[in-house]
């Protein structure tokens, strides 16, 4: 049910150089289910050669062309959403719905991407001669190095090269080494649809070591990362230094904001869902849940019950809701950010340990009335932990929703359209959903301000970040 993951060069998967190699458990039950490939620099450098060679044969394909093999590959992808479902479930721990859903996300992004392909327009520019004529043109910008997490290893690797391919441009993906299959299920998808050789490389190893090679290669041209914000500005930094473009998805710490006016069982209904999806290792989670004063207790007691109705278990059994967290790293620094929040006053309302179990369980946790200084309230926690303060007036709310570096994602719950207008102007987020939780869709922009990165990997602005523009000006 599960097989071993290697590196894809050139069109070919292999072993690493020194045939090293990493384990890859379940977090379902900590055990060993297969391995991945540890990449060299000598892996790396053959995976860059590779991508140039890639680059000038995709590049020359017509956009139409391109476009073919994409949707060639979102149909195989949906051929084989169920294999695929059960080994993400088995690297990832999340529920087997949940992978499957993604797999069909995925195949949903690639066949979006495939018709921008088509349509990368320039302009004519009227010119001040009539002899002469003014063109701009969009080009690929060149081989991009595209850096994945293990949250979503389909969603969010599949953003990135599909933006890439249909832009022109070819791709070395750095995959993650908790979650290798699923991700290298995307890469044979597209290999089996036609991307020529080259044009999609895929490799994984010590983290470190891939990204300081691969920025800093001069055939590089493009740098595109999902992760922590700590890692996205060292990231970001070298790829300033080498004058690499960068687009930076970091990490968040939303604001859901519950105004008195709301529809309370729905907003607790939805983000009970939202909250705990993936065991809340999910970039856009809910997070910091302020709820007006007059409707705390109605939203509190519905929330908490909730959270203590989930079913947690193997994502194998169809009857799980929130499977494990992806490795016992992820455990620690969840008991460390409650004990925190508990020590300082915060009351715990359900929750706040693992289970008495194996592998890496953590109990749905609500946290009430949460000190400012608390960690959890500064840290992004990256797992099943909420925390729910309230709030007296409007002001008071944007004031806490805006007051960390982060600017990912924001959600509101209102029945006023005064509020929410009022909202999507003094919100400081990439991303405010109200009502409802609308973000994540191939169709929309996907991306974060502040601290929590820039540049977008959904709608037309993410065909930007890979495509240059080129004025073309001939006189007669």
């Amino acid at each position: 049910m599960y097989s071993d993951t290697g590196l894809f060069i050139r069109g070919e998967w292999q072993q690493s150089h020194d045939r090293a190699t990493l384990d890859v458990l379940n977090p379902a039950n900590g055990e060993r289910i297969g391995s991945v490939a540890r990449a060299t620099f000598h892996d790396l450098e053959r995976a860059v050669i590779a991508a140039q060679e890639g680059f000038a044969i995709w590049r020359k394909q017509s956009a139409y062309t391109r476009s073919g093999v994409m949707r060639r590959a979102a149909t195989l992808l949906r051929e084989r959403a169920e294999e695929i479902a059960v080994s993400m479930t088995l690297e990832q721990g999340k529920p087997l719905g949940e992978s499957r859903g993604e797999t069909l996300a995925a195949a949903d992004i690639i066949e979006w991407f495939a018709e921008e392909a088509r349509r990368t327009y320039g302009r004519t520019v009227p010119a001040r001669s009539g002899s002469v004529t003014q063109l701009v043109v969009k080009e690929p910008i060149g081989p991009v190095a595209a850096f994945t997490p293990w949250n979503f290893p389909l969603n969010q690797s599949v953003r990135k090269v599909s933006a890439a391919l249909a832009a022109g441009c070819s791709v070395v993906l750095k995959g993650p080494e908790e979650t290798p299959a699923s991700c290298a299920a995307l890469v044979q998808a597209f290999a089996d649809a036609g991307v020529p050789p080259g044009s999609v490389n895929l490799v994984f190893g010590i983290p470190a070591d891939i990204s300081t090679f691969l920025i800093a290669h001069p055939a590089i041209r493009k740098i595109t990362f999902t992760g922590s914000t700590p890692v996205g500005k060292q990231l970001a930094a070298m790829a300033g230094q080498h004058m690499k473009r960068a687009t930076m998805e970091l990490g968040g710490h939303a604001p859901a904001l519950v105004f008195d006016d709301a529809d309370v069982g729905k907003a607790a209904s939805i983000l009970v869902a939202q909250k705990f999806r993936n065991a809340g290792q999910v970039c856009v989670s809910p997070t910091r849940f302020l709820v007006q004063e007059t409707v705390a207790a109605k939203f509190i007691s519905k929330f908490v019950t909730g959270a203590e109705q989930l079913i947690v278990g193997d994502g194998m059994s169809a009857s799980t809701q929130m499977g494990p967290l992806a490795n016992r790293r992820r455990v620690q620094v969840l008991q460390e950010l409650v004990d925190d929040a508990v020590n300082r006053g915060a009351t715990l309302a359900t929750g706040g340990k693992p289970f008495d179990q194996p592998g890496f369980f953590f109990k749905p946790t609500v946290l009430l009335d949460v000190p400012r200084d608390a960690r959890v309230m500064n840290e992004e926690p990256f797992g099943p932990v909420a925390v729910v303060n309230r709030f007296a007036n409007y002001e008071e709310a944007i004031s806490e929703a805006n007051r960390l570096p982060f600017g990912l994602a924001a959600y509101a719950y209102t029945r006023s359209l005064a509020t929410a207008n009022a909202l999507a102007g003094d919100v400081e987020s990439g991303m405010l959903s109200v009502n409802h939780h609308g973000i994540g869709l191939p169709e929309v922009p996907f991306g974060g301000i502040k601290d929590s990165g820039y540049g977008s990997e959904g709608g037309i602005e993410a065909m930007e970040g890979y495509l240059i523009t080129k004025l073309v000006t001939v006189d007669a």
